[in-house]
């Protein structure tokens, strides 16, 4: 699954790890991160509408989709710092030292990192659904949290795990998708198969990017924190209004991470980019604006 009129080649990452990238446009560059479970392809509508004013550069993460899913040697590996030095390397790669970054969930947190690490690389930063990895974990409390069931599942040892998840792979993935998907019209069989396949063919890299959130990631957030470390950059966040189900104030939260925020709520499901992408452009072109001025 392609997305049309993008140009797609293999780039080097962190450590020469092989990043499969879509390409088009001309312009200020900006990078599209995806989420769970998921792949690049999920920017399609919102990536085709950007390349007529941007460098629209597409990632796989690496261990999603086409990217290379090298074996976790250590915690780092799939630490959202490695998979930031990924995107500053295939953007480097293209001509570009400074871009716009817009992450979805997964995506998000790899552009959190980006931002805190390399405030320099990062013009402005986008993020759709998600709160930073700290304030992730601290939010989940009581029976709510069972919404998250799954970020507790892949947080234990490597190995069973990997094993139950692999055991009914297809379900496992499914499941989100038709759980996160409000009215059940947002995807495509055709793309809905490939997410599923492709998340069944990288179980072991997604589960290894999901035990990084609940160790070394959240280490580095917190070090971050306790060092008064903050995002520099103007951020933009637009998200369903979870706060009003686990009781937290999203806006506050990013508040704390980001001087220059705004925060909206929108209307959608999870998977916003593909159910409603006019609002996520409108919103990516209002973020550049900030960024620019």
């Amino acid at each position: 699954m392609t997305i049309e009129g993008f140009r797609y080649q293999l780039l080097p990452g962190e450590q020469g790890v092989a990043i499969n990238v879509a390409v088009s446009g001309d312009g200020p560059a900006v990078v599209l991160l995806h989420g769970f479970p998921q792949t690049h392809y999920m920017w399609r509508h919102v990536a085709r509408e950007l390349a007529e004013r941007h460098t629209v550069i597409v990632p796989d993460l690496r261990g999603y989709g086409e990217s290379a899913k090298p074996a976790a040697a250590g915690p780092e590996t799939y630490s959202k710092r490695a998979m930031a030095r990924d995107v500053l390397a295939v953007a480097r790669e293209l001509g570009h030292e400074q871009f716009g970054l817009v992450g979805h969930d997964r995506g998000a947190l790899v552009g959190v990192r980006a931002g805190l690490d390399h405030p320099q690389a990062v013009a402005y930063l986008g993020v759709l659904d998600v709160l930073p990895t700290l304030d992730t974990w601290a939010v989940l409390q009581g029976v709510n949290a069972k919404v998250a069931w799954h970020l507790y599942l892949m947080a234990q040892p490597a190995g069973l795990p990997e094993k139950m998840i692999t055991a009914v792979a297809p379900e496992f993935f499914s499941s989100f998708l038709d759980a996160w998907d409000t009215d059940g019209t947002t995807f495509t069989p055709e793309a809905r198969r490939h997410y599923i396949d492709s998340s069944v063919n990288a179980v072991d890299s997604i589960v290894a990017d999901y035990r990084a959130t609940a160790g070394i990631d959240l280490e580095m957030d917190q070090a971050d924190r306790d060092a008064g470390r903050r995002l520099t950059m103007p951020v933009g966040v637009i998200s369903q209004d979870w706060g009003s189900q686990l009781g937290f104030d999203a806006a506050s939260l990013w508040g704390a991470w980001a001087p220059d925020l705004t925060y909206q709520a929108i209307q959608a499901g999870h998977f916003m980019a593909e159910e409603k992408p006019a609002e996520i452009v409108r919103f990516i072109a209002d973020l550049a604006a900030r960024g620019d001025a």
